[in-house]
């Protein structure tokens, strides 16, 4: 309760003795009883009594409770304030300053050119020349620093490191995929020990096959080179060749022939990759028309993992950037790779957009299809002008922080943001590195300089 306020109740405690004299007569002499403000600080003497329970209950006299036991004396040493201590000034004082106004008590958005009371009875607080200057900054007294725990530290350079985490899935390089399909009428004579799921060795037979036009594109070439008149030319041979290679039929096939110099009755056709049989169609004795898939073998020494990027993180994905892959099927294994691709797209249902990365896989433990958690490093590795995040006071439209001027001087400063990560975040414009910036009490800065610029928009209106 500040000086004010205690003799705002001194009054209405004595108009209130004053209204009981009147009804009760001059028997209840109440007002006599009452000590002046000044004559009771300078004696000690109390200035109010108030309830032994802590009651909002006061009296200007000795008082008792409804139990008997008498109220509490409060002399003028003992009143509590809440406020930082105005230094009191008369007219007579040549240093006096200059009131503007009055502020209400409780901290309402209420102001008055002339002293007056709320409807509590408390008189208005009066604010001074210098007070509620137009320099922009914040000014908080020592105390209130203290007790708001304001806490300041120097705008640096510091390497952001912003890790995006995001899932996805395995799925094949789309390279390493072979189909074997025959490109003339066959038949499967004979069919390899092979299933789908079985992994297979770069020309490793898979089946024999009988076709008439590969038989007959044989005979020919056959012809070509065994004959006296032809056999020595080379280029004449060569076209007879390209019709066999034409034909999809396997370079140790063609060899075979040009050894043994005989036409086979059938082709044996071989694997044109190690890898994994994802599909496997033949069976023996079937008809084969020209373009059927046969088997369908992938590599699985490599492989993509296919990232769902949120759609808010795509500005901080760059081609090059390192990831480190971890698949839910195997704890603690990592595999690391880069951004290769970034799809031109965004999926319209859930917002994300797809980054591809390429990984070695030489256990063949990543499979197609399986889920894995990426953590791609945005992070560029250059040194940067940073603050903590606590530090900057996001509206949605602007961020500002708060610059320590010192002595209590506090001036907000709108900033440019960038990266965050770690629990700093860049500042692109607006600061210099030293620049001591508040990272502690912001909100409740910022809640003191609007009641402030609310009031002095209410009293400039009272004034006009």
């Amino acid at each position: 309760m500040t000086r004010p306020i205690a003799t705002s109740l001194v009054a209405a405690l004595i108009a209130a003795a004053g209204i009981a004299f009147v009804i009760a007569g001059p028997q209840r002499p109440a007002a006599r009883a009452v000590i002046g403000l000044a004559a009771a600080e300078e004696s000690g003497a109390p200035i109010y009594y108030q309830d032994p329970d802590g009651k909002p209950s006061y009296s200007l006299v000795p008082r008792k409770t409804p139990d008997g036991r008498d109220y509490r004396a409060v002399p003028a040493g003992a009143d509590v304030g809440f406020d930082d201590d105005q230094p009191a000034t008369t007219a007579g004082d040549s240093g006096a300053r200059r009131i503007k106004y009055y502020r209400n008590p409780m901290g309402l958005p209420d102001t008055s050119p002339a002293p007056k009371k709320d409807s509590m009875g408390m008189d208005y607080i009066p604010v001074y020349e210098g007070e509620d200057s137009d320099d922009g900054f914040v000014k908080l007294s020592p105390g209130k620093i203290q007790r708001t725990g304001v806490k300041s530290e120097p705008a640096a350079r510091r390497v952001i490191r912003t890790v995006v985490r995001a899932p996805g899935t395995i799925a094949l390089d789309e390279r390493r995929i072979s189909v074997i399909a025959m490109r003339a009428e066959s038949f499967i004579l004979k069919v390899a020990d092979v299933t789908t799921g079985s992994h297979v060795a770069k020309g490793q037979p898979l089946m024999e096959v009988y076709s008439p036009a590969v038989s007959s594109a044989a005979a020919e070439y056959l012809t070509t080179i065994t004959s006296k008149t032809t056999s020595g030319d080379v280029q004449y041979g060569r076209g007879s060749r390209q019709r066999l290679m034409n034909l999809d039929v396997p370079d140790a096939a063609i060899s075979a022939i040009e050894r043994s110099r005989t036409v086979p009755t059938s082709i044996e056709w071989t694997s044109p990759r190690d890898g994994i049989v994802l599909e496997r169609n033949a069976i023996e004795g079937m008809r084969v028309q020209p373009g059927g898939v046969l088997f369908r073998i992938a590599d699985h020494s490599v492989v993509w993992a296919l990232i769902d990027v949120a759609e808010r993180d795509l500005g901080m994905i760059a081609k090059g950037q390192p990831v480190a892959v971890k698949a839910r099927s195997f704890p603690g294994r990592e595999f690391t790779g880069q951004v290769q691709v970034i799809y031109p797209e965004i999926n319209k249902e859930t917002r994300t957009a797809r980054v591809r990365v390429e990984l070695q896989n030489p256990d063949l433990i990543l499979l197609h299809d399986m889920y894995v958690d990426a953590d791609i490093d945005t992070g560029s590795g250059e040194a940067v002008l940073a603050v903590p995040e606590s530090a900057v006071m996001d509206t949605g439209s602007r961020q500002a922080v708060f610059i320590d001027k010192g002595q209590g001087r506090l001036e907000p400063r709108e900033v440019k943001l960038g990266h965050r990560g770690g629990g700093f975040v860049e500042i692109r414009q607006g600061l210099a590195e030293g620049d001591a910036v508040v990272v502690s009490a912001n909100f409740l800065i910022d809640a003191e300089s609007n009641l402030k610029a609310a009031l002095k928009g209410f009293a400039e209106g009272a004034q006009q």
